[in-house]
């Protein structure tokens, strides 16, 4: 897909179409990060941090309820 900027005030803005920001699922609301590598620019989603916390203390939990099991497995993997 090709595209051209627009001029905005001072700024030059990508228009992009809903359809597009459908797939991700963007809203106005969303914050973006943008990454540039010189040659291209790539748009993420910022990931939100309430989900992060949640992970956070599930893997937390998994990970003290089968530390033994874990600690096993690790000991097997090691020997030769």
């Amino acid at each position: 897909m090709i595209k051209i900027l627009v001029k905005h005030g001072n700024s030059l803005v990508l228009v992009i179409d809903r359809p597009i920001l459908d797939l991700p699922k963007i809203d106005p609301e969303q914050p973006l990060e943008l990454t540039i590598d010189g040659a291209s620019i790539r748009i993420s989603t910022v990931e939100d941090d309430s989900r992060k916390d949640k992970l956070r203390r599930a893997s937390r939990k998994v990970n003290a309820g089968y530390k033994n099991t874990f600690q096993k497995l690790a000991m097997e993997a090691a020997q030769p």
